[in-house]
């Protein structure tokens, strides 16, 4: 990835009249993914404008937690943080939507998204229980208000193009020991194949169930059951490596192996943060050494991978991990900047 020529290519335009969220990742407890922040629940504001690279088919918001911090340290005439943090910034990221504004934000950013002549990239993160009442813990109070929440956001997408990663971890925590089990388990497998089916009724949305990682999820025939519980049938395919840090190639091996005990389905993969790889099936929370991974695209010339995504936002901590880390969601930025900085 040539940074230096992105960064001369960049074009920071005057300040706009929509803010954004951006949204934690997943991992947050228990080795999965990372929860929004409140930036991911609050409704666009203001931030610098980005440029939408040339080629490329997702949506670079410019209301992103990367995006409004180089426009501060700018400010503060950091200019060489600032250029370092675009290497974050001038990618698309996803857009999570949590608890608060769902439909109002996955409203704002397809329609800016579109205008663009992008695809915006969400992850719907509001399952009940979620994140088994750790660092990401909340999520929909019941079942019926679950409902509720993403019928509104399938209708606030309506016609435009849009993928949604749907609840990371959510199907994954049935399979360990989280104590989603039972009835429980049942209702989330049910809350989950109507929310595929509640999105898929808009036929430019692409749905993507979440399926663990390669150090988490390791039965692929077990996964695959799981995941025709949710709907995967309905659904475009599945989505690994959410919030953590495992290379490509072994999350292509794992994914392929998942898409043959699902006949053949589709995937696609966060490489938001894993451009030096795991740090071990422990070192999910914020650890040190990791670096940016291959930068989003729809063209990995790998058969069966729709794409790479940078689902996690990077450079949103996984959680308060003991090391004086913000909590999940919230932005870090010496965190960020060490991903960038050990980027290829």
């Amino acid at each position: 990835m040539r940074w230096a020529a992105l960064i001369a290519g960049l074009t920071m335009l005057a300040v706009s009249g929509c803010s954004g969220a951006g949204g934690g990742g997943a991992s947050v407890a228990q080795g999965g993914p990372d929860a929004p922040g409140a930036s991911a629940a609050s409704p666009p504001g203001g931030a610098a404008g980005l440029n939408q690279p040339a080629g490329q088919a997702f949506y670079v918001s410019d209301q992103t937690n990367a995006a409004q911090q180089v426009t501060a340290l700018r400010g503060q005439g950091r200019s060489a943080e600032a250029d370092t943090l675009l290497r974050i910034a001038a990618q698309p990221s996803s857009q999570w939507l949590g608890e608060q504004g769902a439909r109002e934000i996955a409203d704002q950013v397809s329609r800016r998204a579109t205008e663009a002549g992008r695809t915006a990239v969400f992850v719907a993160y509001d399952i009940p229980h979620r994140d088994c009442g750790q660092y990401s813990a909340g999520g929909a109070p019941d079942a019926a208000s679950y409902r509720s929440w993403i019928t509104g956001i399938a209708q606030a997408l309506g016609d435009r193009k849009a993928w949604v990663v749907l609840e990371p971890d959510a199907v994954a925590h049935t399979l360990d020991t989280c104590g989603i089990k039972g009835d429980l388990a049942a209702e989330r497998y049910g809350l989950l194949a109507f929310a595929v089916q509640e999105l898929k009724k808009h036929p430019n949305v692409r749905v993507y169930l979440d399926a663990g990682n390669p150090g988490w999820a390791q039965d692929p025939e077990e996964m695959a059951a799981a995941l025709r519980k949710s709907g995967i049938a309905t659904a475009d395919g599945f989505a690994v490596n959410v919030a953590n840090f495992y290379p490509t190639d072994r999350n292509v091996d794992y994914g392929n192996r998942l898409s043959a005990a699902l006949g053949g389905k589709h995937f696609v993969i966060d490489t938001s943060r894993s451009g030096n790889g795991s740090a071990g099936a422990e070192s999910w929370c914020n650890p040190p050494g990791r670096a940016l991974g291959e930068a989003p695209t729809d063209a990995t010339g790998r058969p069966g991978v729709d794409a790479y995504l940078w689902i996690k936002n990077p450079g949103e901590s996984d959680g308060e991990c003991g090391r004086g880390e913000p909590r999940a969601g919230q932005f870090w930025l010496p965190y960020a900047l060490g991903l960038a900085q050990a980027a290829r």
